[in-house]
């Protein structure tokens, strides 16, 4: 190995990314736990079916159109080496193996393709839904990581700041979500006005668990090292989080008198949905107040479905659209300038910095919900990717079993 490599830091690394790799299944199960339990088994391979689908188009060309060199100088679309084979296990990614960086950003790519299942629970057919992985992996989800996590990106060069995913992890899944729960259009229990029935309480719990765990990989694993930057990372996710659990049942019981398990495991995963871009760029109280802000932010966001009318199943976009927008908004105002140009209005920072946080919100946005329904739209028209009444009324399990 180059006299570069820091055993440490790609030690950490290596941790990390079975961390978050460890975040699918547990996002497995947390769907899983949410939804009836005739459909409870087919919800659960959603997401695990992502980790393999995924990891082959990443190895196979889903890299270099992410993080290869810019296409064109307009910071649109990257072109670089398509294959990991052709990354030498001896390359460097600053002072760890660019290997472990490349498995590293696969596992973001395989959770957030995995949470617009969320979106669509028991009304999807399981055949299409890996269709839809494919394309919308490779037309949204490439793209968008390049815009903002590789360095010739054009949101990167810019300026924007999104540690560890605001943009291409939670406010992308959101988004698509919406874009292709409106493809399939409403399902039998969403007209019937019949709420959540949650077929395994103990797995949403176990499911929460397993992603918060992950989550000091997804945020902290986002330094490359694991130094000072790591720390501060990992301390405002534990933070983050504990405020958003305790302010959404703080306001259910000031709204309705009554506490839920369910809100606990929302308000938590809001709060940490919201300091994924921030965690680094933020102090303790800003990680409370971020927290605190998207759980209050997401415990009414979630209910725009139904005053809108589209049925967003298990409040992705309510929760990690939502929250993805607090968490990067926020940084406009609470950043507390950890390098030259990036403070936020309450530190003295420019109004600049908000603006383009902002502008990258809008353009991540109406590119992936576009996009999506697009990409939705193909696949269910090809594959009929929304089942019928009849088929919802029996269960995504029972119809995965009849092929």
């Amino acid at each position: 190995m180059s006299a570069g490599l820091n055993t440490g830091d790609s030690a950490w690394l290596m941790t990390a990314t079975a961390m978050v790799l460890l975040m699918t299944p547990g996002l497995a199960f947390f769907y899983g736990g949410m939804v009836r339990s005739k459909n409870m088994l087919t919800m659960l391979y959603m997401s695990f079916i992502c980790i393999g689908l995924v990891t082959v188009l990443w190895f196979l060309y889903g890299y270099g159109i992410a993080f290869g060199d810019d296409a064109g100088g307009a910071g649109l679309i990257g072109w670089g080496d398509w294959r990991l084979g052709n990354v030498s296990v001896n390359a460097l990614q600053g002072r760890i193996p660019e290997q472990i960086y490349v498995c590293f950003q696969l596992t973001f790519a395989i959770i957030t393709v995995a949470l617009i299942s969320g979106s669509v629970a028991g009304r999807a057919r399981f055949g299409p839904w890996l269709l839809f992985v494919v394309a919308w992996v490779t037309l949204v989800y490439l793209p968008v990581a390049h815009w903002v996590f590789a360095s010739s990106g054009w949101i990167n060069k810019w300026g924007v700041m999104d540690f560890a995913g605001g943009l291409v992890v939670e406010l992308n899944s959101g988004v698509s979500g919406l874009a292709l729960a409106l493809v399939l259009g409403r399902g039998v229990a969403f007209r019937r006005g019949e709420g959540p029935r949650p077929g395994n309480v103990p797995f949403v719990l176990l499911g929460l668990g397993l992603l918060w765990f992950g989550w000091f990989g997804f945020n902290a694993g986002s330094a490359l090292s694991d130094g000072a930057l790591a720390t501060r990372a990992f301390v405002s996710t534990m933070i983050a989080g504990c405020a958003g659990m305790l302010t959404w049942r703080l306001i259910e019981w000031l709204r309705v008198r009554h506490l839920t398990r369910l809100g606990s495991a929302s308000g938590a995963l809001a709060g940490l949905v919201a300091i994924t871009p921030s965690c680094a760029y933020v102090g303790v109280e800003g990680a409370f107040a971020i927290g605190a802000a998207a759980a209050a932010v997401c415990t009414y966001a979630v209910e725009l479905k139904l005053v809108a009318g589209y049925d967003d199943t298990l409040d992705v976009t309510g929760i990690h659209g939502a929250g993805g927008i607090v968490g990067v908004v926020s940084l406009g105002f609470l950043a507390t300038g950890w390098d030259a140009g990036s403070a936020g209005l309450f530190y003295g920072g420019s109004v600049s910095v908000l603006g383009k946080q902002v502008v990258a919100v809008l353009a991540v946005g109406a590119y992936a919900f576009a996009a999506t329904y697009l990409v939705g739209t193909a696949v269910d028209r090809l594959t009929r990717m929304r089942m019928t009444d009849e088929e919802q009324a029996r269960g995504t399990d029972a119809a995965f079993a009849d092929g």
